[in-house]
């Protein structure tokens, strides 16, 4: 039965239908857009080069699709996990030596990437039935939630604006318009917030036309890595997160096609990459698997496409400047309906399992992967004399794991 579904997922998949060239430019655009805020944002806090990080998010996701064989629908973008051990190693020495521990810390994914060769993906696989991934894909879209609703309270009027219109394409749109609400969504709340001068275009007549990335050599040092790397053991589990997300978006099982091996390598290897030149570590991005569930188009080139436009952001300083100039509060009101939609397919992941909340077990563990997932739990945990905390998602996803395998069925 579990191939005859396999074969019906992945019949489902390569039946999607074929889009021309140009429309796979403008969805690319799409992704582009939605990744974008906070991709940016990472270096904002942590003051690495916001051109650097959007240039190794491009190239970071160009190999990660080639090391997954080009089958993972994923856009890498700056990872949120590392800010605090990033900035702490800032604080014990510099920006350089911070990149050494994040360069380590991509390391971290190949030896774990390692150890599924060894041992195999199905025994990782068995850790995560979807008890486990319906709670953990619903904690990640929460999780997002008041990111969303902090960036629309700066001026609610562009929020809704921007809801109302995503919502309106995403209901009444016909042909291609159907696929493109966020894009459609984008402009048009732009639109409305110059007519009513809250866009400030002062960014955009200073930056430079081009401009190389202001890259810087990754330096280590065993206490700043100590203080950095161990953050990656929280990290690829919340990667385990994101690839069942995706998959559960598209109806694939890419834990066993391509494989985690795989994912954990091409998220390691583009880590360690972008760090070593002066860009923040990255991740498989939710924001962009929330554009896959309202879009229900799922072709890879289209994320390629995304990385493209990335790149190029990353050496045209001024394209870069007019995404900036975007209104906060716009992006927001789009991201209620995305970071809402990812929520929505980890409920729909126990629903289509068929989960029985009848069973005190499943509702025991639903009930800690939720709390401690968006609670804000924090495990402080001391290894080697490098202190680090296991927290959120991760937590909640290993104390879930534990609960599952200890537990009578």
């Amino acid at each position: 039965m579990d191939n005859l579904v396999r074969k019906q997922n992945a019949a489902s998949f390569s039946a999607e239908p074929e889009i021309s060239l140009n429309k796979k430019v403008i969805l690319g655009m799409q992704h582009t857009f939605t990744m974008f805020g906070a991709t940016v944002l990472v270096p904002i806090i942590t003051g690495f080069d916001i051109s650097v990080a959007l240039f190794m998010a491009g190239i970071g996701t160009l190999l990660f699709h080639l090391i997954t064989k080009g089958k993972v629908p994923a856009f890498l973008g700056s990872s949120f996990a590392f800010i605090a051990p990033v900035m702490a190693a800032m604080e014990a020495s510099n920006m350089q030596y911070a990149q050494g521990g994040l360069v380590v810390a991509g390391l971290v994914y190949l030896v774990m990437a390692g150890l599924i060769s060894i041992f195999g993906t199905e025994k990782i696989i068995s850790f995560f039935p979807p008890i486990i991934t319906g709670p953990i894909i619903i904690v990640i879209g929460l999780k997002l939630a008041p990111v969303a609703i902090d960036m629309a309270s700066g001026n609610w009027m562009l929020a809704i604006v921007s809801f109302a219109i995503v919502t309106a394409v995403s209901i009444y749109g016909k042909g291609f318009l159907k696929v493109l609400p966020v894009l459609v969504g984008l402009i048009g709340g732009y639109v409305f917030s110059f007519a009513t001068g809250h866009v400030d275009f002062s960014g955009v007549i200073a930056a430079d036309w081009f401009g190389i990335p202001n890259f810087t050599m990754a330096r280590f040092s065993t206490s700043t890595v100590m203080m950095v790397a161990p953050v990656a053991i929280a990290t690829m589990v919340e990667h385990i997160g994101d690839v069942i997300a995706i998959g559960a978006t598209t109806n694939n099982d890419f834990m066993k096609d391509p494989g985690l091996k795989r994912t954990l390598l091409g998220d390691g290897i583009a880590t360690s990459l972008s760090a070593m030149f002066g860009g923040p570590a990255n991740t498989t991005y939710s924001e962009n698997i929330g554009v896959l569930a309202l879009t229900k188009v799922h072709n890879p080139a289209i994320m390629r496409i995304a990385a493209g436009f990335a790149i190029l952001l990353g050496i045209m300083p001024k394209l870069g400047a007019i995404i900036s100039s975007i209104p906060t509060a716009v992006v927001g009101g789009i991201s209620i309906i995305l970071f809402g939609m990812i929520a929505s397919i980890g409920a729909r992941t126990l629903v289509d399992n068929k989960i029985d909340f009848n069973k005190s077990r499943n509702l025991l563990i639903s009930a800690v992967i939720l709390v401690l997932g968006l609670g804000g739990a924090s495990l402080p945990v001391n290894i080697a004399g490098a202190s680090f905390a296991v927290e959120g998602m991760a937590l909640a996803a290993i104390v879930g794991i534990i609960l599952n395998k200890i537990l009578p069925q």
